[in-house]
């Protein structure tokens, strides 16, 4: 597992090995997203035009409120390893 020291002008500097799994370079962005267990580093290396089209052809019917809270409460169940139907908050 790597690491990265945080500098006097909170500044991290990624391993080699680190940048090149993500294919980041000088001047790319990384995006810092909290997770349930800390955070996520993602590379934000592509162009938003890329992804024109990309859900072209999909027809998903509308999901309502209660069938998305649902849903969230069975992803957390799964990841907590917790089936008594209870969501365990930190």
């Amino acid at each position: 597992m790597d690491e990265a020291t945080l500098t006097s002008k909170s500044q991290l500097t990624l391993s080699k090995a680190v940048r090149d799994s993500l294919g980041v370079g000088p001047g790319h962005k990384v995006h810092f997203v909290p997770s349930l267990s800390g955070f996520r580093i993602v590379a934000m290396t592509g162009d938003v035009r890329n992804v024109r089209g990309l859900f072209k052809g999909r027809n998903m019917a509308p999901v309502s409120i209660a069938e998305m809270d649902s849903g969230i409460t069975q992803a957390v169940q799964q990841r907590q390893g917790n089936s008594s139907g209870m969501v365990l908050l930190r």
